[in-house]
C-alpha cells in the first residue's frame, strides 16, 4: 500500500442488563433426526463449558483485507477468505476520482452495487469508504454533498453487508487531511460528517480519522456513556479508524494529547468501533507484541488490515503473537456455565441461567438476533425463542448472565436439545451460517439451522 503522511495534528461504561420474558415465534423442520447427546460436565453450577483456543472466523471482526483500486472485486478470491484467512471483513475504498465536478454516473453506481453483491455472496461484510484521490485533488463541498445524496439509496439497499462506514471524502485517501478544496476545517468536517450520518442507515456506525475530529464536531471531549450507547443519535454512532496505528508515540499525529485522547477512545469503544491499519514505525517506536497487545486491549480494537504494514505484521508472526491477535481482535464470546431445567410443563416456561464471558478486545457493535433453539430429538423440528438481552452488552473482560424466562406455549410434549443462536438481524442473512456468531468453546459449534451453539442440555416437555 502506501506510506502515510498524516500532517494534521489532532488535538468504562456500566453494563445495563434488561431482562424480561421471550416468546416463541417460529418453527421449522430439519431433515436431520435426533442424535445422541455427548457427555457433559455438571456441577452445582450446572453445565460447565471449556473454552477453546481454536482460531475461527466470526462476523465483523478480526484481520481484514483492503481494496482500493477501481477494479471489480474477485468473487473467487473473496470466497476463500473465511476458510484460508479466517477473514470476514474487507475494507473497500471506492474512489470517485472521475466525478470531482459532476454527479456519479449510473455505471459507477452499478459498479458499487456489484461489489457489495460480491461481498454478500462471499459471506463477508465491508468497511466502506468513499474518496476522491490518493495524491491529487478532492472535490468541492457541494459536489461531496451531491454524491452523498446519490449514495444514500445504495447504502440503504446494502446495509445488511456494511459493517461500518469510514467518513472519507476529505483529502488524500479520504483520511480527513490536506484538502485541496478547504474541506479539512472544523466547520466543513462537521458539515460532511453530519450529512454522512443522515445518508448512512441509522443502525450503521461511522468512523472518523482522529478522536479530536469527533470532539470538535460534537463540541465535547467527554466520551459517550452507557445511556447514550446504541441510542442511534449522531454522537453515539461515531467511532475511529486509526490508519497509522503502532507507528509513533502519537501515531503520526492521530493524537494531540496522547494519554487523554487514548482514554477517551478506550471509553468510547465500549459502544463505537475502532479499527484501521499499522504504519512504518518512526522515532524508535516499538511495534512489538507487547505494545500491540497493550494498545489493542486499551483501545478495544475490533479489526486490523492484514495487508499493511507488512514488517510489523511479519514481526508478530515471527514473535508468535499474530495468532493471539487473530483470536482476540474484536469480540470473543464463550460460554462459562449454564443452569437449565431438565423438565418443563407443556405450555409452561423455560428458565435460563447462562453465563457468557468476552475474552476479546472489544464488544460487538452491530445488533444481533439472539435466541434459544429447541430441536425435537425425535422429529428434528426446530423452535426459536428470541431473547431480550442485547448481546452487545457483553463488554471485554466481563461475564454476563442471561437470566430470562421463555414461554413454551405451543411447543408439543417431547424431548428437545437446546442451543443458543446469535444471528444477523437482517432477514436475508439471519439464516446464513457465515453471519452467525460462534462461541469460543470446545465441541459446541454446529452449522445446522444457520449456525448454533450447543448448550449440551436436553429439556423434556411433559
Amino acid at each position: 500500500m502506501k506510506m502515510k503522511n498524516f500532517n494534521k495534528v489532532a488535538g468504562a461504561g456500566a453494563i445495563v442488563i434488561l431482562l424480561c420474558c421471550g416468546i416463541f415465534v417460529a418453527c421449522k423442520k430439519s431433515n436431520a433426526g435426533g442424535g445422541s447427546i455427548p457427555p457433559v460436565v455438571t456441577t452445582d453450577d450446572g453445565i460447565k463449558f471449556e473454552q477453546s483456543t481454536d482460531i475461527f472466523p466470526n462476523p465483523e471482526r478480526g484481520f481484514t483485507k483492503t481494496y482500493t483500486t477501481n477494479t471489480p472485486l474477485d468473487p473467487v478470491s473473496l470466497n476463500t477468505f473465511r476458510v484460508n484467512l479466517n477473514t470476514t471483513l474487507i475494507v473497500r475504498v471506492f474512489y470517485l476520482s472521475d466525478f470531482k465536478n459532476k454527479a456519479i454516473d449510473q455505471a459507477y453506481l452499478n459498479f458499487i452495487q456489484t461489489d457489495l453483491n460480491t461481498i454478500r455472496n462471499a459471506g463477508l461484510k465491508g468497511v466502506v469508504r468513499f474518496a476522491y484521490t490518493e495524491t491529487d485533488t478532492d472535490a468541492p463541498l457541494a459536489i461531496v454533498q451531491q454524491h452523498m445524496d446519490q449514495l444514500k439509496p445504495v447504502l440503504e439497499a446494502n446495509k445488511d453487508v456494511i459493517a461500518f462506514v469510514q467518513a472519507g471524502f476529505i483529502g488524500d485517501y479520504g483520511e480527513w487531511h490536506d484538502s485541496t478544496n478547504g474541506l479539512a476545517t472544523p466547520d466543513n468536517e462537521k458539515t460532511i460528517l453530519t450529512k454522512l450520518l443522515s445518508v448512512v442507515p441509522t443502525d450503521i456506525m461511522v468512523q472518523v480519522r482522529t478522536p479530536l475530529q469527533k470532539q470538535q464536531v460534537f463540541g465535547t471531549a467527554v466520551a459517550i456513556t452507557a445511556a447514550q450507547g446504541y441510542s442511534g443519535t449522531d454522537i453515539a454512532r461515531v467511532g475511529q479508524h486509526n490508519d497509522c496505528f503502532l507507528s509513533s508515540t502519537d501515531d503520526y499525529g492521530t493524537y494531540a494529547n496522547v494519554a487523554l485522547e487514548k482514554q477517551y477512545v478506550s471509553n468510547e469503544a465500549l459502544y463505537v468501533p475502532v479499527g484501521g491499519e499499522t504504519c512504518p514505525p518512526i522515532g524508535g517506536y516499538s511495534s512489538s507484541c507487547d505494545q500491540g497487545r497493550t494498545q489493542m486491549k486499551l483501545l478495544r480494537w475490533t479489526y486490523l488490515n492484514m495487508d499493511y504494514y507488512q514488517p510489523t505484521l511479519n514481526g508478530w508472526k515471527t514473535s508468535g503473537c499474530f495468532d493471539e491477535f487473530l483470536r482476540n481482535l474484536g469480540y470473543r464470546l464463550a460460554l462459562v456455565n449454564a443452569v437449565l431445567p431438565a423438565q418443563a410443563a407443556v405450555n409452561g416456561n423455560l428458565k435460563l441461567g447462562i453465563n457468557i464471558t468476552n475474552v476479546g478486545y472489544a464488544p460487538l457493535y452491530n445488533k444481533k438476533t439472539t435466541s434459544i433453539i429447541l430441536k425435537n430429538t425425535a422429529t428434528g423440528t426446530y423452535y426459536e425463542a428470541p431473547l431480550t438481552y442485547d448481546i452487545r452488552g457483553i463488554k471485554p473482560a466481563t461475564t454476563v448472565k442471561l437470566d430470562e424466562s421463555v414461554s413454551l406455549n405451543g411447543i408439543p410434549a417431547g424431548t428437545y436439545a437446546l442451543y443458543l443462536r446469535i444471528a444477523d438481524q437482517a432477514p436475508g442473512l439471519k439464516g446464513r451460517v457465515e453471519y452467525a456468531v460462534r462461541l469460543a468453546n470446545k465441541d459446541t459449534w454446529v452449522v445446522d439451522n444457520g449456525g448454533m451453539n450447543d448448550l449440551k442440555s436436553t429439556l423434556k416437555i411433559m
